[in-house]
Protein backbone atom coordinates (compact mmCIF):
# COMPACT_ATOMS: atom_id res chain seq x y z
CA UNK A 1 0.00 0.00 0.00
CA UNK A 2 1.03 3.56 -0.85
CA UNK A 3 1.69 5.84 2.09
CA UNK A 4 -1.00 8.49 1.82
CA UNK A 5 -1.98 12.08 3.50
CA UNK A 6 -4.84 13.51 2.78
CA UNK A 7 -7.88 15.50 4.58
CA UNK A 8 -11.59 15.53 4.80
CA UNK A 9 -11.20 19.83 4.68
CA UNK A 10 -9.62 20.22 0.79
CA UNK A 11 -8.48 18.20 -1.73
CA UNK A 12 -5.00 17.56 -2.80
CA UNK A 13 -3.54 20.74 -5.00
CA UNK A 14 -6.90 22.78 -4.88
CA UNK A 15 -7.40 26.23 -2.87
CA UNK A 16 -7.28 26.07 0.75
CA UNK A 17 -10.55 27.24 2.54
CA UNK A 18 -10.29 30.89 4.11
CA UNK A 19 -10.44 29.42 7.47
CA UNK A 20 -6.80 28.15 7.34
CA UNK A 21 -5.90 32.26 6.79
CA UNK A 22 -3.47 32.94 9.60
CA UNK A 23 -2.59 36.57 10.65
CA UNK A 24 0.61 38.44 10.31
CA UNK A 25 3.69 37.27 12.87
CA UNK A 26 3.61 41.06 13.88
CA UNK A 27 -0.12 41.05 15.56
CA UNK A 28 -0.30 37.50 16.47
CA UNK A 29 -4.11 37.40 16.43
CA UNK A 30 -6.12 34.81 14.11
CA UNK A 31 -8.42 31.76 14.91
CA UNK A 32 -7.49 30.06 12.22
CA UNK A 33 -7.00 26.51 13.32
CA UNK A 34 -4.87 23.59 11.83
CA UNK A 35 -6.71 20.75 9.67
CA UNK A 36 -7.70 17.70 10.37
CA UNK A 37 -5.31 15.31 8.64
CA UNK A 38 -5.66 11.42 7.62
CA UNK A 39 -2.74 8.76 6.56
CA UNK A 40 -2.74 5.67 5.62
CA UNK A 41 -0.38 3.16 4.48
CA UNK A 42 2.43 3.42 6.50
CA UNK A 43 5.57 1.81 6.00
CA UNK A 44 6.06 -1.73 8.22
CA UNK A 45 8.27 -0.63 11.03
CA UNK A 46 6.96 2.84 11.53
CA UNK A 47 7.37 3.72 14.93
CA UNK A 48 5.99 7.53 15.01
CA UNK A 49 5.51 10.27 12.61
CA UNK A 50 6.48 13.93 12.57
CA UNK A 51 3.93 16.34 10.58
CA UNK A 52 5.12 19.67 8.97
CA UNK A 53 3.33 22.65 7.39
CA UNK A 54 5.79 24.90 5.16
CA UNK A 55 4.96 27.62 2.55
CA UNK A 56 8.23 27.03 -0.05
CA UNK A 57 6.85 30.08 -1.97
CA UNK A 58 7.21 32.72 1.22
CA UNK A 59 9.71 35.56 0.01
CA UNK A 60 12.63 34.27 2.35
CA UNK A 61 14.91 33.70 0.46
CA UNK A 62 16.28 30.43 2.51
CA UNK A 63 13.42 27.96 1.38
CA UNK A 64 10.51 28.74 2.81
CA UNK A 65 8.38 29.68 5.87
CA UNK A 66 7.91 26.64 8.26
CA UNK A 67 3.98 27.47 9.45
CA UNK A 68 3.82 23.85 11.87
CA UNK A 69 5.54 21.10 13.17
CA UNK A 70 5.02 18.46 15.37
CA UNK A 71 6.92 15.49 16.90
CA UNK A 72 6.51 12.53 17.99
CA UNK A 73 3.33 11.37 16.81
CA UNK A 74 2.57 8.13 18.21
CA UNK A 75 3.12 5.25 15.54
CA UNK A 76 -0.43 3.43 15.62
CA UNK A 77 -2.16 6.28 14.96
CA UNK A 78 -3.73 7.38 11.40
CA UNK A 79 -5.30 10.99 12.02
CA UNK A 80 -4.80 14.28 14.07
CA UNK A 81 -8.28 15.59 15.02
CA UNK A 82 -8.63 20.13 13.80
CA UNK A 83 -6.46 21.86 16.02
CA UNK A 84 -4.29 19.59 16.38
CA UNK A 85 -1.83 22.82 16.27
CA UNK A 86 -3.40 24.58 19.49
CA UNK A 87 -0.57 26.04 21.46
CA UNK A 88 -1.47 24.54 24.43
CA UNK A 89 -0.82 21.57 22.87
CA UNK A 90 -4.23 20.10 24.37
CA UNK A 91 -5.98 18.66 20.66
CA UNK A 92 -2.25 16.58 20.36
CA UNK A 93 -2.20 12.79 21.47
CA UNK A 94 -0.35 12.15 24.30
CA UNK A 95 3.85 12.71 24.15
CA UNK A 96 3.30 14.26 20.88
CA UNK A 97 4.58 18.27 20.63
CA UNK A 98 4.45 21.05 18.53
CA UNK A 99 7.40 22.77 17.91
CA UNK A 100 8.43 26.58 17.27
CA UNK A 101 6.90 27.71 13.86
CA UNK A 102 8.98 30.43 11.92
CA UNK A 103 6.52 33.42 13.35
CA UNK A 104 8.28 32.37 16.63
CA UNK A 105 5.15 31.51 18.02
CA UNK A 106 4.17 27.45 19.15
CA UNK A 107 2.13 25.85 17.07
CA UNK A 108 0.22 25.99 14.20
CA UNK A 109 -0.11 29.69 12.13
CA UNK A 110 -2.26 29.98 9.41
CA UNK A 111 -1.32 31.05 5.99
CA UNK A 112 -0.80 34.70 5.28
CA UNK A 113 1.14 35.25 1.81
CA UNK A 114 1.38 38.63 0.92
CA UNK A 115 -1.31 40.68 -0.69
CA UNK A 116 -1.02 40.86 -4.15
CA UNK A 117 1.39 37.59 -4.58
CA UNK A 118 0.15 34.84 -6.72
CA UNK A 119 -1.23 31.61 -4.32
CA UNK A 120 1.75 30.01 -2.70
CA UNK A 121 1.93 26.48 -2.45
CA UNK A 122 1.23 25.00 1.14
CA UNK A 123 3.21 21.65 1.53
CA UNK A 124 1.46 18.96 4.55
CA UNK A 125 3.81 16.07 4.97
CA UNK A 126 4.04 12.92 6.66
CA UNK A 127 7.31 11.64 7.64
CA UNK A 128 7.04 7.70 9.16
CA UNK A 129 9.87 7.11 11.83
CA UNK A 130 12.12 4.20 12.92
CA UNK A 131 12.21 5.70 16.12
CA UNK A 132 9.42 6.35 18.96
CA UNK A 133 10.29 9.48 19.34
CA UNK A 134 12.88 11.99 18.30
CA UNK A 135 15.99 13.12 20.87
CA UNK A 136 15.44 16.64 20.67
CA UNK A 137 15.86 19.85 23.09
CA UNK A 138 13.03 21.69 24.70
CA UNK A 139 14.68 25.16 22.54
CA UNK A 140 15.17 22.51 18.99
CA UNK A 141 14.44 24.34 15.82
CA UNK A 142 12.22 23.48 13.57
CA UNK A 143 15.65 22.73 11.20
CA UNK A 144 16.97 20.60 13.65
CA UNK A 145 13.62 18.55 14.05
CA UNK A 146 13.26 18.37 10.15
CA UNK A 147 17.21 17.11 10.20
CA UNK A 148 16.63 14.70 12.78
CA UNK A 149 13.09 13.37 11.19
CA UNK A 150 15.21 13.23 7.60
CA UNK A 151 17.58 10.58 9.08
CA UNK A 152 15.01 8.48 10.95
CA UNK A 153 12.28 8.73 7.86
CA UNK A 154 11.40 5.12 6.41
CA UNK A 155 8.86 7.08 4.61
CA UNK A 156 6.95 10.00 3.61
CA UNK A 157 4.08 11.67 2.06
CA UNK A 158 2.71 15.06 1.29
CA UNK A 159 -0.24 16.69 0.48
CA UNK A 160 -0.40 20.01 -0.97
CA UNK A 161 -3.09 23.46 -1.50
CA UNK A 162 -2.75 26.48 -2.13
CA UNK A 163 -3.94 29.92 -0.57
CA UNK A 164 -3.57 34.07 -2.15
CA UNK A 165 -4.69 37.25 -0.05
Amino acid sequence: MNFQLSSPEFQDGATLPPSFQGASFQSGESDSQSPVLEWTGAPAGTKSFVITMCDPDAPTGVGGWWHWMVVDIPGNLTSLARNAGSADGKHLPAGARNMLNDGGTVGWMGCYPPVGDPPHKYLFTIYALDCEKLDLPENATTTMAGYMANLHAIGKATLHGFYAR
